[in-house]
């Protein structure tokens, strides 16, 4: 079967969990004999993926003929399903504000993604980041996406999260196709109730339209069923994985540390990533463990906040701010950590606790997560109870044998959280699609 993917971030043109995810899940569908054609908003030059075809939507010609086509078959997917109005819209998830600026000035008023082509038509150019009109680029990204896929053969549409829902209903209309829509976070996770309803509305629009939901937990398919109204029998679970063969390092801990203990928060330092909580409850371990380093790894807006707030709970010399990491540097945190803590406020799923448990590292998860239904053995914590979550990092930091006995646990859940498992969920919901 040949699978039509649309993603927003692919390794290397990654900014988180989904693109590890999307990364994960193809490699494991490659393995079982799928084809997949994975369209990006763009793909850096010399960027190749020996298992999958990947496609850049940047600079796809857009015939008249072509351009005509898209256009009516947009305008009726709107009209049907969503309603929008052009808007100046600067919607800048996931951005430091120096990141911000930077692609303001890139962007700013100019129209230098907009190309003229001698036979009528046109390319557009996409930056395929989260900069400022994202709104604007989703909606370019729709129409590349489309061009582009109507010079492939393909059974089933598969798009990834919020903003390749328009590109995916389109290519639906167009092409007849099914389309599945996976959900590996919502507005509401991101935002709490206080949703962009630009956003809730296109996410709506896309699960409406799609032929089968995918929801990467059951805490993420309850969000699906009460608060976009979708049939629940159109809704089904596929929980995320992660690959043993994805430790590519083993460190061992420098001698001149190892008198000490390494606390560590990996992810977007946002409210939904829950850093505030960390950093509390990091206070209350320290007033009782002093011989303790606790590390948070990442970029977001609450980052500037959580720097003042260090320096009044006097802690700067225990707590530390790593940045956002890549690469090696993400494999040498991890492997020199003695816990692991994921303190969500809302987490549809959260692969990097597995991540954590690839290099044999305990870890304290939120209760308030995706992955805390597959790791039973797991610490777990409700995300505002610092003073629980303080508790379990000491006992894991004094007693060796229960970090020990953690890590003995973590073995055997990690035996069948695999990709070619999810893998296979995933080639039976396209075959009852492609077989209708």
């Amino acid at each position: 079967m040949r699978i039509l993917m649309l993603g927003w971030e692919f390794p290397p043109h990654i900014s988180g969990g989904l693109g590890t995810a999307c990364h994960g899940m193809t490699q494991a569908l490659a393995k079982r004999g799928q084809q997949v054609v994975f369209i990006l908003p763009r793909v850096r030059e010399g960027a190749h993926v020996s298992f999958l075809e990947m496609i850049s939507a940047s600079g796809t010609p857009i015939s008249p003929d072509m351009d005509r086509r898209i256009a009516w078959s947009q305008a009726h997917v709107w009209e049907d399903r969503l309603r929008t109005q052009a808007i100046d819209a600067w919607l800048v998830p996931y951005v430091t504000p120096e990141t911000y600026h930077e692609a303001l000035m890139r962007m700013g008023e100019s129209t230098d993604w907009l190309t003229e082509l001698p036979g009528g038509g046109y390319t557009y150019r996409l930056y395929g980041g989260y900069g400022p009109s994202l709104l604007d680029e989703v909606r370019r990204f729709a129409q590349l996406a489309a061009a582009a896929a109507m010079q492939e053969t393909f059974d089933v549409i598969h798009v990834h999260d919020w903003m390749t829902y328009p590109a995916g209903i389109l290519i639906k209309q167009l092409t007849g196709k099914p389309l599945v829509a996976h959900i590996h976070a919502t507005e509401f996770d991101r935002s709490g109730l206080n949703v962009n309803h630009l956003v809730y509305g296109i996410e709506r629009a896309g699960m409406w339209m799609a032929d089968r939901v995918v929801a990467v937990s059951e805490l993420t398919r309850r969000t699906v069923i009460e608060h976009y109204g979708i049939d629940p029998e159109k809704v089904q679970v596929v929980h995320n994985a992660v690959a043993r063969h994805e430790v590519v390092h083993r460190y061992k801990v420098p001698e001149r540390i190892r008198h000490e203990k390494r606390v560590l928060f990996l992810g977007r330092i946002t409210f939904q990533k829950g850093p505030e909580y960390f950093m509390e409850a990091a206070r209350l371990v320290l007033d009782r463990v002093p011989n303790v380093r606790f590390f948070m790894a990442g970029s977001g807006d609450m980052l500037p906040l959580l720097i003042r707030r260090a320096g009044e709970l006097r802690i700067g010399s225990r707590f530390h701010f790593a940045g956002f990491l890549r690469g090696e540097d993400v494999d040498r945190i991890y492997a020199l950590s003695d816990l692991y803590v994921m303190p969500s406020v809302s987490e549809p799923f959260g692969i990097t606790p597995l991540e954590a448990m690839l290099y044999d590292v305990p870890v304290l998860l939120s209760r308030q997560s995706g992955v805390s239904e597959i790791l039973t053995h797991a610490l777990k914590a409700d995300f505002w109870d610092t003073r629980d979550m303080a508790d379990k990092i000491c006992a894991v930091l004094t007693y060796p044998c229960l970090s020990r006995e953690l890590v003995r646990n973590c073995h055997e859940e990690m035996r069948n959280i695999r990709w070619e498992n999810s893998a296979d969920q995933l080639i039976a919901i396209y075959s009852s699609l492609a077989g209708r």
